[in-house]
């Protein structure tokens, strides 16, 4: 089976975005046989989560594997983040359900709409742990794929991240 086109846009040892799991390595491309037939495989590592996963190469983009973004959409989300938050008057349970479709997206400047919106001062109330969950596994994935993208370590885009919250307040 020849290297189809989709392989062409991913290689090893390139950094991608698995909408589900956020920034992972391709380490390798395999071919492995399921159900009868030979797949080829992306093989995605992710180191955070000690986890390793398997996306054929055809079906890569339709489950929305994508390549990093570029600075240009790193730099509108961190601009995202300096805007007011937005919290519709629904139920938290609606809200919850949208914010999780946000973060699963994929989307960097999604993603960073849910930091900015569940995102609380010192001097706000304190969030309940629902909030608190989304709230850091939205901040993990934005600053996983801000240290990828700008080449620095998780620490620096944390705090980086960090700073534009903080920051808000001042503004």
């Amino acid at each position: 089976m020849s290297r189809s086109k989709k392989t062409a846009e991913f290689s090893p040892n390139e950094y991608v975005v698995y909408p589900a799991h956020g920034v992972g390595q391709i380490v390798s491309i395999d071919e492995q046989e399921v159900a009868g037939l030979t797949l080829e495989m992306f093989v995605i590592q992710f180191e955070k989560d000690k986890m390793t996963l398997r996306v054929p190469t055809a079906k890569a983009t339709a489950v929305g594997m994508r390549a990093l973004s570029s600075t240009d959409i790193v730099e509108r989300a961190i601009a995202t983040l300096k805007g007011r938050a937005r919290v519709k008057r629904a139920m938290w349970s609606r809200r919850a359900q949208e914010y999780e479709q946000k973060i699963n997206s994929g989307d960097l400047i999604s993603i960073a709409e849910v930091v900015r919106d569940l995102h609380r001062n010192d001097d706000q109330r304190e969030q309940s742990y629902s909030e608190r969950q989304l709230y850091e596994a939205a901040l993990e994935r934005l600053t996983r794929e801000v240290a990828a993208v700008n080449g620095v370590e998780e620490v620096a885009a944390q705090e980086q991240v960090g700073s534009v919250l903080d920051g808000r307040v001042a503004a």
